[in-house]
């Protein structure tokens, strides 16, 4: 039997005056009636229903990325299946550079692949005269767009409630779990961050030391700025696309910035996560009127939580490497005027394989550490893995939301 204490960590978190979907809610730093959860990677691997459709389409992850309708159903996928509380846009941090012309592809067990990597100035000049479209012409772009809107239209907004013909009553009852009090869920943009992207374009392929790029950086300072400076505008730009077309709130991925010290990051990274989330933060999404709050989340970044969120990040993501609770008092020692900030995290992936009462301590523990913020969204520490059954993660968000009701529901048996 669980513990009185327990149950209280788990128990809605607000009076539930709150009327916003609880992601927005938590994300401005207020305490809605139930801690809000999604999952990095929600969209993918895991889930069988993905697995089937990317079959039956058969094409490269990009070109699937590319394709409104395959990606607006793939971000669809795990809102009807767990209910959790936001839909993340199925892309990849890729895109936008595919859709500035840059040669890049996925391969199977190794991930992004450039044609030719960019080291010198000389190849620094020539990428930044590339453009957001010039890969594809407008086409390219508006599929980013109309996939966002189309995933609106199931979601519903504050204007008008979601279209859910032909969906199954299980796939309905996950959608009006999703969208509880609010009636709607919020669409969720995200971006890689530039130093991820130009750790990628510099080494060609993904590296566990990033050698070629950081040596650019302290090599020759003036191509690193311009490179730099051309992914923070190229992510910043492809993030503001999906808020133009109806995402609400969106997350900064930086990858790679675990791999360098805090004066490097400090003095040859963070002025261009800034630029980034200004870029992002000057959209307005038609659904809510308003510019979208910003999430700056980073793998390995225990040292350098306090400086993601001096990028100007309205919420900071933890991942598993450092405890909640430290990472809340590290971020709000660094802005003491302003205090403590919205945090989001940090289940351990690892956990998703465990024995079920092993993960649930877990999630109880990540429940209570996040009481010390402002905000609290229940997140991963990183991806979902592909191997993870897609039943624990429904069972997280059941346990999260405090809800015995769904989760019952849920487990009951997927129908698509």
């Amino acid at each position: 039997m669980e513990s009185e204490q327990a149950a209280q960590d788990r128990a809605p978190a607000g009076s539930g005056a709150a009327t916003g979907p609880a992601l927005l809610e938590a994300l401005a730093g207020r305490r809605p009636a139930r801690t809000p959860v999604w999952f990095m990677r929600q969209a993918g691997r895991s889930l069988p229903e993905y697995r089937a459709l990317r079959a039956r389409a058969g094409v490269p992850m990009l070109e699937a990325c590319l394709d409104p309708a395959l990606a607006a159903e793939v971000t669809l996928q795990p809102v009807r299946r767990h209910g959790v509380d936001a839909a993340v846009f199925f892309s990849d941090i890729m895109v936008p550079l595919r859709l500035a012309g840059v040669g890049v592809r996925i391969e199977e067990g190794v991930g992004p692949v450039l044609d030719a990597p960019v080291r010198s100035g000389r190849e620094v000049s020539e990428l930044v005269a590339r453009r957001f479209g010039d890969g594809s012409g407008t086409e390219g772009v508006g599929a980013i767009g109309e996939a966002v809107r189309r995933v609106v239209i199931e979601l519903g907004s504050p204007q008008a409630p979601g279209v859910r013909e032909g969906l199954s009553e299980r796939a309905r009852a996950g959608l009006e779990h999703s969208a509880g009090a609010a009636g709607w869920t919020p669409v969720l943009a995200f971006g890689g961050a530039p130093f991820t992207l130009a750790a990628y374009l510099v080494e060609g392929r993904p590296s566990r030391d990033h050698l070629a790029a950081r040596t650019l950086m302290r090599a020759d300072p003036d191509s690193w700025d311009r490179l730099m400076t051309w992914c923070a505008r190229l992510t910043g730009e492809f993030i503001a696309t999906q808020v133009r077309a109806g995402a609400v709130a969106a997350q900064l991925f930086d990858s790679w910035a675990g791999s360098l010290s805090p004066r490097a990051y400090r003095e040859r990274v963070v002025p261009y996560s800034a630029l980034a989330l200004d870029a992002a933060r000057g959209a307005l999404s038609p659904t809510t009127g308003r510019a979208a709050p910003l999430i700056h989340f980073g793998t390995g970044t225990a040292r350098l939580l306090g400086l993601m969120r001096q990028a100007g990040a309205d919420a900071v993501g933890v991942d598993e490497r450092i405890e909640l609770g430290e990472a809340i008092e590290a971020l709000a020692g660094a802005d003491p005027q302003a205090g403590a900030c919205p945090v989001q995290g940090n289940l351990d992936p690892a956990l998703l394989a465990a024995p079920w009462p092993i993960l649930a301590e877990e999630v109880d523990a990540v429940l209570a550490a996040g009481r010390a913020a402002p905000g609290h969204v229940v997140n991963l520490g990183h991806g979902v893995p592909p191997a993870t059954d897609a039943d624990v993660l429904t069972r997280i968000v059941a346990r999260v939301h405090g809800s015995t009701d769904w989760e019952s529901v849920a487990l009951a048996g997927w129908e698509a």
